[in-house]
C-alpha cells in the first residue's frame, strides 16, 4: 500500500510537466511538503524526491518543451 501511494505522488507530480518537476524538486529539498505528498509520512516524501531526481537525471538540464515526463 504505502509503495502504491510513492508512485501515485511521482505519477501525479510527473505529470505537471518537466518545469514543475524541476520546480518541485527544489521545493521538496527545502523541506516543503507539496500537495500531492500530504498523506506520506517522511519517509515516503523522502522516496519520492530520490525517485523523482533520478527521473530528472535522464533529462539533464534540458526539459522537452510541452512533453509529460516518461516514467520507467
Amino acid at each position: 500500500m504505502r509503495r502504491q501511494r510513492i508512485d501515485q505522488s511521482i505519477e501525479r507530480i510527473c505529470q505537471k510537466g518537466c518545469r514543475s518537476v524541476r520546480e518541485d524538486i527544489q521545493l521538496l529539498e527545502r523541506g516543503v511538503i507539496l500537495p500531492e505528498m500530504q498523506d506520506l509520512d517522511e519517509l515516503a516524501r523522502q522516496a519520492v524526491l530520490q525517485e523523482l531526481q533520478s527521473i530528472m537525471a535522464v533529462y539533464g538540464d534540458v526539459c522537452p518543451a510541452g512533453r509529460k515526463i516518461q516514467l520507467r
